[in-house]
């Protein structure tokens, strides 16, 4: 079906009391993996692609294009209402060319700039993608990564509710990612979320709220969160954890006698990327319950 508006998305999802996933995929199992629990529990999804931990080179040359066509292609062909975001990309160029491919929904990595840079390049932005009827996400407030050694790393800077205020105001951005103890790849351990501070934002933006770093979101706060506004969930470190974990057991079980041309990129069910694809699904199944997503397709016909 043809791609959903990723505003009607959310303003779906607040007034139903649900959130929408945004599971984040780098190729076509992982894209798969998405669509497929999104059907089978009929609940609309953003699929899509980030510019945060890829080869740059490769993503300038290559691979934004090439990402592009391959989630819009995925993406027309699913029976749920889907809309396709490029997620946190490094320059204004990259978030154009990502339009021109095919891609309705934009967020540009800017709040680490200083307040009135970042709102003149979001307002930037804007005003090509609201020309195009493209929805564009933004950030107030910076968050920190988790790092290999179980460390964070970056500045953490807490999304103030006057300085978002202003921010929406002046840009018109259609969603607001916000900092509230959420932690950029962080698994096996839960970040400690602020819901008081992530109600004061909600009350003085209006806008549906995204939370990044949805891999160590308290299960616990999902629903509070929703209640002040948080409308998509931003998911990725914990996918890729699955779909390695299901890679994994399929090498386990290799004998000699295995069929190579079965055993990557077949889609059969010896194929180990089939299998990492499988795990990751159910991973995906799991969240979209949570957040209270599943059966709510029929919402956005």
């Amino acid at each position: 079906m043809p791609l959903v508006s990723m505003c009607g998305m959310l303003n779906a999802a607040r007034r139903g009391g649900y959130a929408v996933g945004y599971f984040e995929a780098w190729d076509h199992y992982s894209l798969e993996a998405v669509v497929e629990a999104a059907e089978e529990l009929s609940a609309p999804v953003v699929l899509g692609f980030g510019g945060f931990a890829v080869d740059r080179s490769w993503f300038r040359r290559r691979g934004l294009a090439a990402l592009g066509a391959l989630g819009r292609a995925v993406a027309e062909g699913a029976c749920v209402p889907v809309s396709l975001i490029l997620n946190e990309v490094a320059t204004f160029e990259e978030v154009v060319r990502g339009m021109m491919a095919g891609f309705n929904a934009v967020m540009l990595d800017s709040s680490h700039l200083p307040f009135e840079q970042h709102v003149a390049e979001t307002q930037r932005v804007v005003g090509v993608a609201h020309a195009l009827g493209v929805a564009v996400q933004a950030e107030v407030g910076e968050l920190p990564s988790a790092t290999g050694s179980g460390g964070l790393e970056g500045e953490v800077l807490a999304t103030e509710p006057d300085q978002a205020r202003e921010f929406v105001h002046r840009t018109a951005v259609d969603a607001l990612a916000v900092s509230v103890g959420n932690v950029h790849m962080l698994v096996g351990q839960e970040a400690a979320i602020d819901l008081d501070r992530l109600e004061a934002v909600y009350q003085a933006v209006g806008v549906p709220l995204v939370i990044h770093g949805g891999s160590s979101f308290p299960w616990g706060a999902v629903r509070p969160a929703i209640e002040r506004g948080v409308a998509l969930f931003h998911v990725g470190t914990v996918l890729k954890k699955a779909f390695l974990e299901g890679v994994q057991g399929g090498l386990a079980s290799l004998t000699p006698e295995t069929d190579l041309q079965h055993l990557i990129g077949s889609h059969v069910e010896t194929d180990v990327l089939n299998q990492g694809k499988n795990r990751m699904k159910a991973e995906v199944a799991g969240l979209i319950r949570l957040y209270g997503g599943a059966g709510r397709a029929a919402h956005h016909h």
